[in-house]
């Protein structure tokens, strides 16, 4: 059995004036049942919403204020999950809304409540369609995009492959929109090599996304093993294709960081609230040997954060100075920001004196990924 995860970015769902498409979803529709024939599980990560109310309030584009991208969502979401309900339901398919915002995930437990939604509802064989609820989500509690928000369904539900459809084949070297030249990317193993590519943020006018955030997602769920595709979803061929493992697009090849479920959920859910500059044999200790973060080792605590939240970890550029250099790992605090500042620098002895009830370590090893 195969679980599949497939987004359809809005330039899919809906044409550039907010027109759904009928014959690409009842296309998406058929894929689907297919899957579910040979008994293989399949989830789906929908745009589209705003795009629809955009359409159906008679908008001239996409807002660009976050209250009329809200009340355009709440005017599109449901007519949009009706859609992708009458189809497969015609099909003999079972189908659940289920609307996310980052919100939901940044939290341990929320994130685990979700996870058993997905499963119950796998367990099912019930096709969760997902999007992110716009009309609570805020620029500080958004996905971004649809493209994070697939990336995080699949390491939710432990897929075997993800497949973002966008308008275009695939990566490309450089934005074929744009060059004539340009060629497409058939597979990617290294994603340091991808830095030489000319990779933009070009989006539809009813989109929010564009390749820079479908190479993120890629980057995220293969580090998870999680093969990835980008494809064309206006092209008939195209996911049949893929889903027969054939090629088509550019495919990102799943690779094995070694992470648990919850260091992955750590490095790409939750949120960091405050920065902790350490000094060069602290650094060291981490990226050497693996060691949890001790206070004597921070030179610097940036940002308000409490007890549990998650922060960054960076070198210091110079001892002392306060200059930020590349973030080495991201963990959860055993401190408060109040707390740390009181304590960096010190030895574990003289920590216990000033809060006999600490922990001794800043952040903990079982507690921290690297970057």
């Amino acid at each position: 059995m195969t679980r599949v995860v497939i987004k359809l970015g809005s330039s899919i769902v809906a044409d550039e004036r907010g027109e759904l498409r009928a014959d690409v979803l009842a296309r998406i529709a058929d894929a689907v049942q297919a899957l579910h024939a040979r008994g293989d599980d399949v989830v789906l990560v929908s745009s589209g919403a705003i795009a629809r109310g955009v359409r159906i309030m008679g908008l001239s584009a996409r807002p660009a204020l976050i209250p009329e991208l809200q009340a355009a969502s709440a005017v599109g979401q449901g007519g949009l999950y009706g859609a992708y309900d009458e189809l497969l339901r015609a099909r003999g398919l079972s189908s659940a809304q289920v609307l996310l915002t980052i919100g939901d995930l940044s939290a341990r437990a929320g994130y685990v409540n979700a996870r058993q939604t997905l499963a119950k509802l796998l367990d099912w064989r019930v096709v969760a369609v997902i999007n992110e609820n716009d009309t609570t989500a805020t620029d500080e509690i958004s996905f971004g995009d649809n493209d994070f928000l697939a990336a995080h369904i699949a390491l939710l539900v432990s897929a075997d492959l993800l497949v973002l459809l966008t308008d275009i084949d695939g990566l490309h070297s450089a934005d074929p929109r744009l060059d004539p030249a340009a060629t497409l990317v058939e597979e990617v193993h290294d994603f340091e090599a991808l830095r030489e590519l000319e990779i933009g943020v070009t989006t539809s006018p009813l989109g929010s996304g564009g390749m820079r955030s479908k190479v993120l997602a890629a980057d995220m769920a293969t580090a998870a093993g999680i093969a990835t595709v980008v494809c064309n979803g206006l092209d008939p061929r195209a996911l049949g294709e893929v889903l027969a493992g054939r090629p088509a697009g550019t495919r990102f090849a799943p690779r094995h960081s070694g992470h648990s479920a919850f260091k992955l959920w750590l490095k790409y859910a939750k949120p960091t609230l405050g920065t902790l500059l350490v000094d060069q044999g602290a650094a060291r200790a981490l990226r050497e040997h693996h060691s949890s973060l001790l206070p004597v080792g921070i030179l610097e605590v940036l940002g308000d954060f409490d007890a549990g939240d998650a922060v960054e970890i960076a070198e210091s550029h110079d001892e002392g100075a306060g200059r930020v250099g590349a973030t080495l790992a991201k963990g959860i605090c055993n401190y408060s920001s109040t707390e740390l500042r009181r304590v960096k620098g010190l030895k574990s002895e003289a920590v216990l004196e000033m809060l006999p009830h600490a922990s001794e370590e800043a952040v903990h090893r079982d507690r921290l990924v690297m970057d």
